[in-house]
């Protein structure tokens, strides 16, 4: 008999012999690995470190906090507060409509503060634009810091611009060692706001309305409590 013939006469292949041979291709095929690559393959499935934008914004954030809460450590702030509500009157629903000049604008900017506290950064907005427009420079630094955070670098950029405007005296190494004592601040000695203050802090933060999504006015409630918390103390 032919070997032609006794080869067509042979069996198939096992399964064995299929994968052994699969194997071998597959190994033939195969490129050699190159370390180099890998790490690069890695590096770019790699979620990547913080950017000098995130940096920014997260600083900002921390200055904030720290800087509002030192205003608002200030003795005088709860009377400033209590005089900017009892200005304003109840709800605004009566024709008290006080003019610009007669608000207590420190007033004005320590709400805003404790909007800010409270998670309403929209309404804590509105009221460092009014305490800035009428010349307040803790509003206007709050107000950069403020958009800072938010990543809005125009906005942040025109408040700092503002803020140079409004006092000539206050150079990069001011600000510089501002955001320095406030960082040191944020790590080591977290300062506490006013105690009657904090109070009205946590009132603010349930405070929410979707017809109303500012917090507008201080409540004359406010102008109250902290009258009568202060007169205890007295």
């Amino acid at each position: 008999m032919s070997r032609a013939k006794l080869n067509r006469s042979r069996p198939a292949d096992t399964v064995e012999e299929i994968l052994a041979k699969a194997g071998e291709t597959l190994r033939a095929r195969r490129r050699p690995f190159n370390e180099a690559d890998g790490l690069r393959r890695l590096a770019r499935k790699s979620p990547l470190p913080p950017t000098h934008e995130t940096a920014l914004v997260t600083r900002a954030r921390r200055q904030l906090s720290v800087l509002t809460r030192l205003y608002l450590k200030n003795s005088q702030a709860a009377r400033h507060v209590e005089q900017l509500a009892a200005c304003l009157g109840d709800d605004g629903d009566g024709n008290r409509h006080p003019p610009i000049e007669d608000l207590d604008i420190d007033g004005a900017q320590l709400f805003g503060c404790m909007l800010h506290l409270a998670d309403h950064p929209q309404s804590a907005q509105f009221w460092w634009e009014l305490a800035a427009g009428a010349g307040h420079l803790g509003a206007t630094y709050c107000l950069y810091l403020h958009h800072t955070a938010q990543g809005a670098r125009t906005q942040a950029t025109h408040w700092i611009d503002q803020l140079r405007l409004q006092a000539p005296g206050l150079d990069e190494e001011f600000l510089l060692g501002t955001a320095r004592f406030t960082q040191w601040m944020h790590e080591h000695h977290q300062p506490t706001a006013h105690p009657s203050l904090l109070d009205e802090v946590v009132r603010l933060a349930l405070h929410h309305s979707d017809d109303q999504p500012l917090v507008c006015r201080p409540e004359r409630q406010i102008a109250d409590r902290l009258h009568h918390v202060a007169a205890r103390r007295s």
